[in-house]
């Protein structure tokens, strides 16, 4: 794995989730569905799916993030894995709230 920095693209080892890192985190390494995500330039394995419980898909445009880690990512493209960090899926982020222009 490259070093993560801000901007940096990743992919799923086990299905079609592209992720962008936001926030870095403290420590850890970001994943989907269940393994160590890769580099956009390294090869996929051939057989891989994603892990029981890291199955629950990602969503085009949601930012998830992990709070105790501070890990952020925004997802490029869907997929059938959960994107998370050392084994803890990631909370999607919901959008705030505008105030109202009344």
């Amino acid at each position: 794995m490259t070093k993560l920095t801000p901007g940096l693209r990743l992919k799923s080892a086990v299905c079609d989730t592209e992720a962008v890192v936001v926030k870095l985190p403290a420590q850890g390494l970001p994943t989907c569905g269940g393994a160590p995500m890769l580099a956009m330039a390294e090869d996929k394995p051939g057989d891989a799916t994603p892990a029981p419980g890291h199955d629950g898909g990602s969503t085009l445009g949601k930012r998830y993030f992990d709070g105790d880690s501070g890990l952020e990512m925004l997802c490029v493209k869907t997929g059938a894995g959960s994107l998370g960090i050392d084994g803890r899926p990631l909370a999607l982020r919901e959008a705030k709230q505008l105030p109202s222009s009344d």
